[in-house]
């Protein structure tokens, strides 16, 4: 049955090349459903042309391989229909293994994964100083940590203690600061106000709302964080 696996396989490579590089629709088809319904048709003409192939050598291998197909068949329906749930867990997974590490699309929109804590973890920069955001929309202001402050240009002496502010540690007070830069992926914001707390008193960098508040928007969709800059409009 040479040809129904050549047919078979060339179905397999229009599957991969549509989903990977398809954008129009096709017979209101997006370019995954076209590419869903290619790799199913050459996925049934290769199976097809295993069972006749060993009912011809032996009836046994016939129904060894129709038996193999069947499971195959089911397996892909199986997981078909845990695909959200599949596509959650390899999200998370995701934002541990790139922990911080954020996607720009071709649209300037900035996307990161959540961790298997919940969180969003946002690399970024500082008065383009390395930087470590936490995404936390409960904070106000940018909070950054006085063990880093010297490396945004902060130093001790010019540190006023003076605003009251509530950390996972308990009351404590913060320093008022201006970043003259501050960059998360493709967005850059710049005279951003923020705190810098004392030593001890937060373990991670808090992106809050004094950089949220300048975007165009943000969303959480499903486990996925979306920052849009100014000139990004929101999808409807």
């Amino acid at each position: 049955m040479p040809g129904i696996r050549v047919l078979g396989s060339a179905l397999l490579a229009a599957a991969f090349l549509t989903g990977t590089m398809g954008e129009a629709p096709l017979a209101e088809l997006s370019p995954g459903q076209t590419a869903l319904l290619l790799a199913f048709a050459g996925c049934s003409l290769l199976m097809a042309a295993a069972i006749v192939d060993g009912f011809s050598r032996h009836w046994t291998h016939g129904i060894e391989t129709v038996a193999i197909s069947g499971g195959l068949i089911v397996a892909a329906l199986v997981t078909y229909a845990a695909r959200n749930d599949l596509q959650m867990v390899l999200d998370r997974a995701i934002g541990d293994i790139a922990d911080g590490r954020a996607v720009v699309t071709d649209k300037g929109e900035v996307v990161a994964a959540r961790r298997t804590d919940g969180s969003f973890i946002l690399n970024g920069k500082v008065n383009g100083r390395e930087a470590r955001f936490v995404f936390d929309t409960g904070a106000s202001t940018v909070v950054l940590r006085a063990e880093h402050a010297a490396d945004f240009g902060f130093s001790e002496e010019e540190l006023r203690f003076s605003v009251p502010v509530a950390t996972a540690n308990g009351s404590a007070l913060a320093a008022p600061v201006t970043l003259r830069a501050l960059t998360i992926g493709s967005i850059t914001e710049h005279d951003v106000p923020a705190l810098v707390t004392r030593s001890g008193a937060l373990h991670a960098n808090l992106l809050g709302m004094s950089f949220l508040e300048r975007l165009t928007s943000y969303e959480v969709r499903g486990n996925r964080l979306i920052l849009r800059p100014k000139d990004v409009t929101p999808a409807g």
